[in-house]
Formats: C-alpha cells, sequence, structure tokens
C-alpha cells in the first residue's frame, strides 16, 4: 500500500475534478473511477489527463469485481469516495438512481474495501483510510443557528434521504467492523465545471442566452455558498489529517437568500455583458419546489481548530471567478448541451 496512491471515485464531476487536479498538485497519484453519467464529462479533467500521475478508468463504483481489481492492482492508501447522484430536483421526479448510487453503490464499495482492508499487513492498515463526501442538505433545514457534526440528521428530499443512508453505512462499517472511515459534509458548492442544471450555471447560462431566470417560491431560502476550490483544500486537509471515524462540515459563510443569488448573477453579467439591458429584468417567479428546506447552515469550528481550514474566497470573488469562466468556455458548454442538457425544468412531480 502506498500513501500518496487515492482510488478517487467521481473524479469526472463538478468537485471530483477540482479534487483531482488538488491532489496532483500536492504530488499524490489519483486513479479516477467514474461512470459518466449525464453529469460526468471527460471535459473536466482535460487538463491532467496526460499526467504521469493520473489515470482514469470509467466504471461504476458499485461493481465489485472492477473495485477488487483496482484496489488489488493499485494497493492506494486512500479510497474517496465522490461519486453521487446529486440533485434534488432530478430525485423528486425519481429516486432509483439516487438509491442505486448513493446507497447500494456505497454499500458495494464499502463491502468492497472491507475485504481488500481486511487482507492488509497490521501496519498497512491502520494507514487505510475510507472519506465519503457527503452533503449538508443530511441535516435538514434549520430555522436559526448552525448544525454542526453532532446535529441529527433529518433530510428532506429523496436526494438527501439517499445520502445520510450512505453516511449512516459509512458510519456503520467503521463501528462494526472497524474500517478507517471518516465523513466530509460541505455546503452549497460552485464554481467552474458545475453541471449547468444547478442554481448559478443555470442563471448563468438562461441569461446569456435571454431567457427567463426562474426563481422558486419567492427566492426566500437561503443558501451557504462555498467556492469549490476552498474545498478542495479542505478535502485534501480532511486526507493529510483526519482522523477515522469523525465527521467533518466545510462552509463557506457566505449565506445569501436565493432570490439575492440570482440578482448578484446578474449584476456579473450587466458588467461583463454591457448593454442596455438589464439581466435582472429576465427574473420570473415560478412555483416553489416541493418540500424545499428554507435555510442551510453549518458550523466550521472543528475543522477550523482540527485544520486550521477557513474559506479563503468570498462570495462576490468566487460568483465572479466563475460567471466569467463560462462566458470564457463556450466550448464546454457546447459539450453539454451536445449530451442532452436543453435547461427543462424537473422536479414538479
Amino acid at each position: 500500500m502506498r500513501d500518496d496512491v487515492i482510488l478517487l471515485t467521481g473524479g469526472a464531476g463538478f468537485i471530483g475534478s477540482h479534487v483531482v487536479e488538488r491532489l496532483l498538485a500536492a504530488g499524490k497519484s489519483v486513479l479516477n473511477l467514474d461512470l459518466l453519467t449525464y453529469a460526468g464529462n471527460l471535459a473536466n479533467v482535460a487538463a491532467v489527463e496526460n499526467h504521469s500521475r493520473y489515470r482514469f478508468v470509467c466504471g461504476d463504483l458499485g461493481d465489485r469485481t472492477l473495485v477488487a481489481t483496482l484496489l488489488s492492482e493499485l494497493r492506494p492508501g486512500v479510497v474517496f469516495n465522490i461519486a453521487a447522484e446529486s440533485h434534488v430536483d432530478r430525485s423528486i421526479d425519481d429516486a432509483s438512481a439516487f438509491l442505486h448510487t448513493n446507497v447500494m453503490g456505497v454499500h458495494a464499495l464499502l463491502d468492497t474495501c472491507l475485504a481488500h482492508w481486511r487482507n492488509l499487513p497490521a501496519s498497512e492498515k491502520e494507514g487505510f483510510r475510507f472519506i465519503q463526501m457527503s452533503s449538508d442538505e443530511v441535516y435538514g433545514s434549520i430555522a436559526d443557528g448552525v448544525f454542526t457534526e453532532e446535529s441529527n440528521y433529518q433530510p428532506n428530499s429523496p436526494y438527501a434521504a439517499s445520502k445520510a443512508a450512505g453516511d449512516h453505512l459509512v458510519r456503520a462499517f467503521h463501528v462494526t467492523f472497524g474500517l478507517p472511515t471518516l465523513i466530509v459534509h460541505a455546503s452549497n458548492t460552485y464554481g467552474p465545471r458545475q453541471y449547468p442544471e444547478k442554481l448559478i450555471p443555470h442563471m448563468v447560462l438562461s441569461a446569456t442566452a435571454g431567457k427567463q431566470l426562474p426563481v422558486y417560491g419567492q427566492g426566500a431560502n437561503v443558501r451557504d455558498w462555498m467556492y469549490v476550490g476552498d474545498l478542495a483544500d479542505g478535502l485534501l486537509a480532511t486526507l493529510m489529517r483526519g482522523r477515522p471515524g469523525e465527521v467533518y462540515n466545510f462552509a463557506g459563510g457566505n449565506e445569501w437568500k436565493n432570490i439575492d443569488t440570482v440578482r448578484a448573477i446578474c449584476s456579473v453579467l450587466d458588467a461583463a455583458v454591457g448593454g442596455s439591458k438589464r439581466h435582472a429584468d429576465l427574473i420570473h417567479y415560478v412555483t416553489d419546489r416541493p418540500g424545499h428546506d428554507l435555510r442551510y447552515a453549518m458550523s466550521t469550528n472543528k475543522v477550523a481548530v482540527c485544520f486550521g481550514w477557513r474559506p479563503a474566497t468570498s462570495f462576490e470573488v468566487g460568483l465572479e471567478k466563475t460567471v466569467h469562466w463560462y462566458l470564457r468556455n463556450r466550448s464546454w458548454i457546447d459539450t453539454v448541451m451536445k449530451r442532452g442538457y436543453e435547461g427543462q425544468r424537473i422536479g414538479t412531480r
């Protein structure tokens, strides 16, 4: 086993691709296992595809034979599970894929890693880590205050419920079998290469196309935004200094109402594109999402103390960087569109 070798699932997705880049920059070797579902895109990792310490394998985290083979060949010190179905609206329409990946897939991955870990020499067993990437949404909605790592899970969407189930399995494999697992929760993450079904890129693409900007309800729902580079730093810190059995919450400390987020996007676009028309005039209120959580908020005191981690990117700076990235990368957008994304609304069942 080599501590600098990492098997990472979901590395062709939004967050995963940024983590791949951060790990390679830190001197790690990465095998990226990704099934390349609708949100997985090899264009996201094009910058590292020829890197000497990077390898891509197309496959499912739930494929026990494939994962066992990769573990045997690589003998990684870390398995980083970032692969997930992650869009709440899609889970409202049909939760089947979420259960397949976020629950059954996680269970299969844990089972395969457990069998591998049990056969390692004692010295290698001690250093092995399984890190589960999760979401603040497992905690549910909070009116006042913040969630901590000790807060109870109260998921309110099929997506959040599937992530909660996967987290419970990860914890159970640590408590029952001793597998060295860690769980990371992240607040709403944004930045370059995010699939355009999510709020910020969806609004950017719609506005630049002159389409209406649909805002759920009255836009009063509050989200805490974290720039993807800050999250990648946090995940690297977890890998280097995290302790098995622990949970770590990472959040941006940037709470914004959805309507204010959309208006901020419009202001950045107004300044970047110019012209006499205001993009905010395209805002259009639509029927709210079923079961829409009002507010998410997490404390980051634990990671500040344990890792010295704090978000480095203000929302204003991160948003401007993100909007300008989409404006400069039309070819990336065209690739996504050619794979079937049309910006249609989902999650209305």
